[in-house]
């Protein structure tokens, strides 16, 4: 058993985040991660505040264990958004793509915990100074907007610069990739890939099949030029934005090729030009099984990899 400050915190069994991701994130897998241990997180993505909103009621008839909201910044509904969380006393929240000060005193107020996800060190010390419960520091190996630094580089130098909780993200798959988190430093981990492929995530088959079909160097990153990096799956859509690049085409010509994208491989099932967000570590995922069993089997290998280390250490 793995009982860290994040279990307490965030009062979860397990210190084992399932990551917020737009379009994939439903009520059904947060209930489901929420109830095997882990905390649920509901992605709000660019989704208006009513779809929000049902999403939480249908998550609190799913659960009772506590979940989150991760809430994107630059979402056009985010003040909508942001009201409806605080109504519905949302016990846990995650952000991403921008600086949720403004929000903080408020979500203080009702208890609300704060966890933003940073790619670099000058952030998450101002988060800390902002007042925020613990930080995600999220790695490149990632799927969906990334950052610069690998997870390896990143998460020890955030752990040394702030005091609050670390969460490590990007590039954990298993257990051998959670001990090494915590290896580091972290005090528990998010992942999003290795969740899409839960038997309780409405995620489209063809979006479930194509990320057990990837391999090691299955993902890219797309449009770098925007400031707003994504990593998905190789396929043709990603081919269409090589060739924007090396085209040298606008911001404008790159959102427009990007609009509705992940809703199309998420929902519709498009393999091909759907935007299909995934992390370096779809080549470890193998198989679609219920929140409950991957979970468990992280655990369950985390507790084999720490006995091996063991074995490892010899008294002179």
């Amino acid at each position: 058993m793995f009982k860290t400050s994040i279990c307490g915190i965030l009062g979860i069994r397990y210190p084992i985040l399932q990551g917020g991701m737009a379009w994939v994130a439903t009520a059904e897998l947060a209930a489901a991660v929420s109830n095997a241990g882990g905390l649920g997180i509901i992605g709000a993505g660019n989704a208006p505040g009513d779809y929000v909103r049902s999403e939480i009621k249908k998550v609190k008839k799913l659960t009772g264990k506590p979940f989150g909201v991760n809430i994107m910044l630059l979402s056009p509904f985010v003040d909508e958004v942001i009201d409806i969380v605080y109504e519905e006393r949302v016990p846990v929240i995650t952000t991403g793509a921008g600086n949720p000060g403004k929000y903080i005193a408020r979500f203080k107020e009702i208890g609300t915990k704060i966890i933003p996800v940073v790619p670099a060190v000058a952030l998450a010390k101002k988060m800390e100074q902002e007042g925020v419960d613990a930080l995600i520091a999220e790695g490149t190996e990632s799927g969906g907007h990334v950052g610069e630094l690998t997870t390896m580089a990143l998460v020890p130098q955030v752990i040394d610069a702030v005091k609050i909780p670390v969460i490590a993200a990007g590039g954990i798959a298993d257990g051998r990739g959670f001990v090494s988190a915590m290896a580091l430093g972290a005090q528990g981990v998010q992942m999003g890939t290795v969740f899409v492929c839960a038997s309780e995530c409405t995620a489209h088959e063809n979006y479930k099949k194509a990320l057990i079909k990837a391999g090691d160097r299955g993902t890219v990153v797309t449009g770098r030029v925007t400031g707003h990096p994504v990593r998905i799956l190789k396929n043709k859509l990603s081919r269409e934005f090589d060739k924007l690049e090396k085209a040298s085409g606008t911001i404008e010509e790159y959102e427009k090729l990007g609009v509705g994208r992940l809703r199309a491989a998420v929902v519709d099932g498009d393999a091909d030009y759907g935007s299909v967000m995934a992390g370096q570590i779809c080549g470890l995922v193998k198989d679609i099984k219920p929140a409950k069993d991957i979970i468990e089997d992280i655990m369950n290998e985390a507790n084999k990899v720490i006995s091996s280390m063991n074995a490892l250490v010899k008294e002179e």
